[in-house]
């Protein structure tokens, strides 16, 4: 038994010290959107700026204001009121009315065989005239230069699609705990530097901010092809890597942040449909994956506590690169850096939440989201 946790031991640390730390030294390498001077009026082509909303009247306005206040000459918003109940159709009108470059699409009715979000957006899309598409959500705010330093960007690079990392606003230390797990967990698990490697297989979609050429959009298919998709963000990443498209992923900080699911009851809820979503809707994938946050990011806090000799070393390299690696997450996303002691209470969080989304999608046979019931195997038939 000895020899069976020195060899698990020994594996953890060998993949901190390789895996690990290549992840660190690609997400140190990400440029950041701070970096690029802003794009003058002859290098600023036709903008959409596209996003769709079912009951956000409480968020809304705040995205708005900044939204119709961009800074970029050649500006579209598009955007999809989707079978909102409370006050979202009449806010966007109002809005529409004092703002030329604002247009509203009303939808009524969900198509058999669509998820709401996908096909506010493919809506979105086909209101749309710009040579390059935005697509962003109705809770994300921006500074008035993005556009002009998201367009320096792609053209610097000769990129055709681009995903940033914003901000998460929190609320208090739980939520700052579920986040800044969430973006360690995320490098990982998706290690965003090498999405620029055309060698590679990564892929980045990010719901508050992707940017791609229109006919690069078109070739992937639009949202027909993400029509079930519960992640359609990350999955017109992989459908733009797939076509072998130029695709990056950039550092926005403050210039786009997004007002997700504030308090730990609304994240645990919010995230219900897409964690296990995230793991193909497969019970034996959401196994492997609880697994793998606790023994990667919680046992070698056990075993430097409990272990001995060669044990607490490998233990004590694991902890020391994990938390660093933590670490830099904290400081880029500007929170104090002893959050980086909450690695192992991140972890454990999130499997439970993982762990809640894959019983609750089993136990009721699907999912709930924009106020529409789809069936798991429905789910399963649409995976890109």
């Amino acid at each position: 038994m000895h020899l069976f946790w020195l060899a698990l031991f020994g594996l953890l640390a060998l993949f901190w010290m390789t895996y690990g730390l290549k992840v660190a030294y690609g997400a140190a390498r990400l440029p950041w959107l701070k970096d690029y001077a802003p794009a003058e009026d002859a290098d600023c082509p036709r903008i959409s700026l596209l996003f769709a909303a079912r009951d956000e009247e409480e968020k809304l306005p705040r995205a708005l204001a900044t939204m119709v206040a961009l800074d970029y000459p050649n500006l579209e918003i598009v955007a999809v009121d989707d079978r909102s109940g409370d006050a979202t159709g009449r806010i966007l009108d109002e809005f529409a009315a004092n703002h030329p470059q604002l247009r509203v699409v009303h939808v009524r009715e969900l198509p058999v065989g669509w998820l709401g979000k996908p096909h506010a957006l493919q809506k979105a899309y086909e209101a749309s005239s710009g040579e390059w598409l935005v697509f962003t959500d109705a809770d994300v705010t921006f500074r008035p230069d993005a556009l002009r330093r998201v367009m320096s960007l792609v053209r610097t690079r000769a990129l055709d699609h681009l995903a940033l990392l914003g901000d998460v606003e929190r609320s208090g230390f739980w939520d700052t705990v579920l986040i800044t797990f969430f973006g360690m967990g995320f490098q990982l698990a998706a290690d965003p530097y090498q999405v620029s490697n055309p060698n590679s297989r990564a892929y980045v979609g990010v719901g508050a901010f992707q940017m791609l050429k229109r006919g690069v959009y078109e070739a992937c298919g639009t949202h027909k092809r993400l029509a079930m998709e519960v992640i359609d963000d990350m999955k017109l990443g992989k459908l733009v890597k797939q076509g072998r498209f130029r695709s990056a992923v950039g550092v926005a900080q403050d210039a786009v942040a997004v007002e997700w699911h504030l308090g730990f009851g609304n994240l645990v809820r919010g995230l219900e449909k897409n964690f296990f979503a995230g793991a193909q809707f497969s019970g034996t994938t959401a196994a492997l994956q609880i697994t793998a946050l606790l023994v990667f990011n919680v046992l070698p806090f056990l075993g430097l506590i409990f272990g001995g000799g060669w044990i607490r070393l490998f233990a004590g390299i694991s902890v020391a690169i994990a938390l660093s690696f933590h670490l830099g997450g904290d400081i880029v996303m500007r929170v104090p850096v002893w959050y980086c002691l909450t690695l192992p209470l991140g972890a454990t969080l999130f499997a439970y939440i993982l762990l809640r989304s894959t019983v609750i999608t089993l136990w009721q046979g699907g999912i709930y989201w924009r106020g529409t019931f789809y069936k798991l195997d429905e789910l399963r038939r649409g995976l890109v």
